[in-house]
């Protein structure tokens, strides 16, 4: 239970960062037009207290919010119902007008956008690339390597779209590739810009894999720097929660040696009873008269 804590914890921190990367730089190569504002909460508690969470939410500088999501298969009837369903909470809820972009991987072949039902007819925008090809993205960057030319942030950042592109290689591959390239690139930008870039990787290996191929990328996310932000995160938040259950545990440990001293046990009994020495257990009592 406790690790399946802090994987939802690290893929929430992961994804957190890659929605700030997304709206700072992809969402224009992927044709969405706009400016950001700011990043919006994409939680929604509808009446019967049923929770609803949306991928990527972001307020635009118009006051409309876009609303992004993955989809790695088709895009199916029941699917529009779900997309639906966010929009209209999330509207109703702040007010706002929502547009609903839906992220697709190379491997969606069906692409609906339209529900219609009664009167109304409902549509989101599909977003796929599969007019670009990946196996050029990354020949490009090879030759360049080749030719002993470095290569700067425009280089690298097309690698991140790859999972919707076209092209010989599975999505897994083109993550786990894109991965080791920036890994060996890591000059290229900023230690925070590096963390980003291998977090939208991460985002689109959680919603376009499967747990198999998902715990390949894992297994070389946990070498990156976005790795190592996760490990110390993770080991910041068990410290902590440590320390809280040690709190909790000495609360209850003195409450049960001030009970057994009301109700007339000696200290020897106490210690005893509790397991814990007669020095501490003299030493909580002590404390206990003095105030």
């Amino acid at each position: 239970m406790e690790k399946e804590k802090q994987e939802i914890h690290h893929e929430d921190l992961a994804l957190k960062t890659a929605a700030q990367y997304f709206g700072e730089e992809l969402m224009p190569l992927m044709g969405i037009s706009g400016t950001i504002a700011l990043i919006a909460p994409t939680e929604s508690v509808k009446l019967e207290a049923r929770q609803m969470y949306q991928d990527f939410n972001y307020v635009m500088a118009d006051n409309g919010w876009v609303h992004l999501e993955f989809e790695s298969d088709s895009i199916t009837l029941e699917d529009l119902r779900r997309f639906r369903e966010y929009e209209a909470a999330t509207s109703r809820a702040h007010k706002v007008a929502v547009t609903t972009c839906v992220i697709c991987s190379s491997r969606v072949e069906r692409l609906k956008t339209e529900l219609a039902e009664g009167i109304n007819v409902y549509r989101v925008r599909a977003i796929r690339m599969q007019d670009q090809d990946a196996d050029r993205v990354f020949s490009q960057l090879k030759e360049k390597q080749e030719r002993g030319e470095k290569l700067w942030k425009a280089d690298l950042v097309p690698l991140l779209l790859t999972p919707l592109m076209s092209g010989r290689l599975s999505v897994e591959d083109r993550i786990v590739k894109s991965l080791k390239i920036l890994q060996k690139e890591e000059s290229a930008v900023t230690e925070l810009e590096m963390e980003k870039m291998q977090a939208v990787l991460y985002t689109f290996a959680d919603k376009f894999l499967n747990a198999r191929e998902l715990e390949r990328v894992k297994e070389m996310i946990a070498m990156t720097r976005l790795g190592k932000m996760l490990v110390e995160d993770g080991f910041k938040q068990g410290v902590e929660q440590g320390i809280g259950q040690g709190m909790e545990r000495g609360i209850a440990l003195t409450k049960r040696i001030l009970r057994l001293s009301a109700s007339g046990c000696a200290p020897e009994q106490i210690a005893r009873d509790c397991g814990i020495g007669l020095k501490e257990v003299n030493h909580i009592l002590k404390e206990d008269d003095e105030l």
